[in-house]
């Protein structure tokens, strides 16, 4: 808006306010003496006029109602135009009283009144008149439409899709499955039925789309919703949660397919910002394994707290190569420096920690792939331990104060090698802490769309027609999205004082069939119809559960709800060293029997399958696709 409209807008505004007081004032005169005002309140009544203008413009104009568009009025609005009035009023009324200006007192009341009255009216009437006249798409490119959920979230969408002259969804009605809302009428538009009736109504009504409009919905009732849409085999999308909502703008803007996230039902993360930002801005940040799932999150979420710098560590090009272009893309106000190189070159760290003397370290490279790791246990040694040590030697020698290991709830009673080198690790850095520093690892479950992990690999068997292969039907573990992740282990790395193993809360265990499911239902698809599930049986070094504690250890609370310290035993580095030092010798002579018994002694709790002891490495095996990894 230039100067000139400005001003222009103002004066309209003044104008419309003042003749609102005026005519307000003349009726209530001519209310209280019946329409026929004597001679003698001729004076009082210009002399109200003359207060009530100035007092009731300042009651409006420190109450902003001159900045609020008329167009866009809400229920908080009208409470500050009452608010104004009843201000306006009261200090006029003081001042006409106080100055013996002889008008009636039912007068006062009567403006009052009036004087609301109108304020509001001719906002809704602006409001009313604007949403009626404005422009609508052609009716042949809109999409015949439900909205699933006649909450608040519903009302906001309906709202927002009519404002929105360019939208092609024309809603004909709500769906919630509270069955008294049925009936209910929401800005014009009827609450049909239930869930259970969607079938029927979309056949009624010619529905073309379902939009679900229920961001607050548990996994389970996301679920039951995609079984509804599915059964009256309708096109469904979705609107975000509060976190989506504010990133992207109104609702109508943010409509998207229904994700397997959504089927989570997890609540969105509460973060301590300004404590984030106290740790990270201004300072040199480094992550290993920085073009991962993890690591690339990890940067991501790292940029929004403008660091000084923020090296990337990789030992794979391409995907660090876009992680570089995104970074520019995104972030290009972020000093952004990608190096290429191994954990398990220790010169090659050094080198790199000496360039840039980072302040903080997310060190998130790792072998992860139970199957791949029990079949390669001399590899997964050498970079889940070795290379972790070679990143906390560098960053020893370097100064760092603050070093944060990404570990994972397979180091619990471990099964497998790769939950037993993710435990050595956790030791190491608890005992390998130089004086005044925090070195701490965070420990979590699976992550949902990692690389290689069960979604993307169970979304690709789908897409080939199935079947869907899980390896046991009691198969559980814990899921968090990957933003979601990443920015608890931002939170707690800023609560540790040095040697803490945290967990975050992974919620409830979900089913590995039920996610299957979920996932056929996202395809449009039926489970057991049109996509086969097969059971595989389970995989050399899994559990049907994963713990987040052992027998006799336990979580202490911290002050976020999301994170718990773990309390288990610690081991000094002079006694540790001795046996890390017979776990490289077995690693460099490839003896499997003395490395898996090494093992056993730095992890006591740890239980490989049978015959893993032989399988030193080298020789792959045929890998079933569905557990987890």
């Amino acid at each position: 808006m230039t100067f000139g409209e400005s001003i222009l807008r103002a004066f309209f505004v003044y104008s419309i306010e003042i003749a609102i007081i005026v005519f307000a004032a003349v009726l209530s005169f001519l209310l209280r003496f019946d329409f026929a005002i004597p001679p003698s309140f001729a004076k009082p009544l210009r002399v109200a006029i003359l207060v009530w203008i100035p007092v009731k413009l300042v009651a409006f104009k420190l109450l902003a109602l001159d900045r609020r568009w008329a167009r866009f009025v809400s229920l908080s609005d009208l409470v500050r135009l009452a608010v104004s009035n009843l201000t306006g009023s009261v200090l006029s009324a003081a001042i006409l009283i106080a100055t013996g200006s002889g008008v009636p007192r039912s007068a006062y009341i009567i403006d009052f009144v009036l004087c609301i009255t109108l304020t509001a009216g001719i906002r809704i009437t602006i409001r009313v008149v604007g949403e009626s006249i404005r422009p609508k798409s052609a009716t042949r490119d809109q999409k015949n439409t439900l909205v699933y959920g006649a909450g608040n979230a519903g009302a906001s969408l309906l709202a927002d899709l009519g404002r929105n002259p360019a939208v092609t969804y024309s809603v004909k009605g709500f769906i919630d499955d509270d069955p008294r809302k049925t009936g209910f009428v929401l800005h014009g538009v009827r609450v049909l039925g239930t869930g259970a009736n969607l079938d029927a109504l979309v056949r009624r009504h010619n529905i073309d789309l379902v939009l679900i409009a229920i961001p607050s919905a548990s996994g389970a009732q996301m679920t039951r919703i995609l079984e509804h849409c599915i059964a009256a085999d309708v096109p469904h999308k979705t609107i975000p949660g509060l976190a989506e909502i504010i990133e992207g703008g109104g609702l109508d803007r943010q409509i998207r397919d229904v994700a397997v996230e959504d089927l989570l039902g997890r609540v969105p993360v509460s973060l301590e910002q300004d404590r984030i930002s106290e740790r990270i801005r201004g300072r040199v940040v480094l992550v290993t394994g920085a073009a991962g799932s993890i690591g690339s999150e990890i940067c991501r979420q790292v940029a929004r707290f403008q660091p000084g710098a923020l090296v990337a560590y990789e030992i794979a090009e391409s995907p660090l190569f876009h992680l570089q272009q995104e970074m520019g893309r995104v972030f290009p106000q972020i000093r952004f420096h990608a190096e290429i190189g191994s954990i398990q070159n220790p010169a090659r760290l050094r080198e790199v920690f000496a360039t840039y003397s980072p302040s903080v370290v997310y060190h998130a490279a790792a072998y992860k792939h139970v199957p791949l790791m029990e079949a390669h246990l001399f590899e997964a040694i050498e970079n889940n331990v070795f290379g972790t040590m070679n990143v906390v030697d560098a960053a020893r020698n370097q100064g760092v104060r603050e070093f944060v290991m990404i570990s994972s709830d397979k180091a619990v009673r471990p099964a497998n090698i790769m939950g037993a080198t993710k435990r050595i690790a956790e030791l190491l850095v608890r005992s390998m802490q130089p004086p005044d520093s925090t070195y701490v690892s965070v420990r979590f479950g699976n992550v949902l769309g990692s690389n290689g992990s069960v979604v993307p690999l169970f979304k690709d068997q789908i897409a080939r027609g199935g079947p869907v292969t899980v390896t046991h039907p009691e198969m559980r573990r814990y899921f968090m999205t990957i933003p979601e992740a990443c920015q608890l282990v931002l939170q707690a790395s800023t609560m540790g004082k040095g040697g803490e193993i945290f967990v975050l809360d992974m919620g409830e265990p979900v089913k590995i069939v039920d996610l299957a499911r979920n996932l056929i239902l996202l395809s449009g698809l039926r489970p057991d119809t049109d996509i086969e599930i097969c059971f595989t049986g389970a995989r050399p070094g899994e559990k049907l559960f994963e713990e987040l504690i052992a027998a006799g250890e336990g979580l202490l609370a911290t002050h976020h709800e999301k994170v718990r310290i773990f309390a288990g035993a610690s081991e000094q580095w002079d006694q540790l060293s001795k046996t890390i030092g017979r776990l490289r010798n077995a690693v460099e002579r490839r003896e499997s029997a003395i490395l898996m018994n090494t093992v056993r002694t730095l992890v006591p709790d740890y239980c490989p399958p049978g015959g893993l002891a032989s399988n030193g490495g080298g020789q792959g095996e045929r890998i079933m696709v569905g557990g987890t990894s």
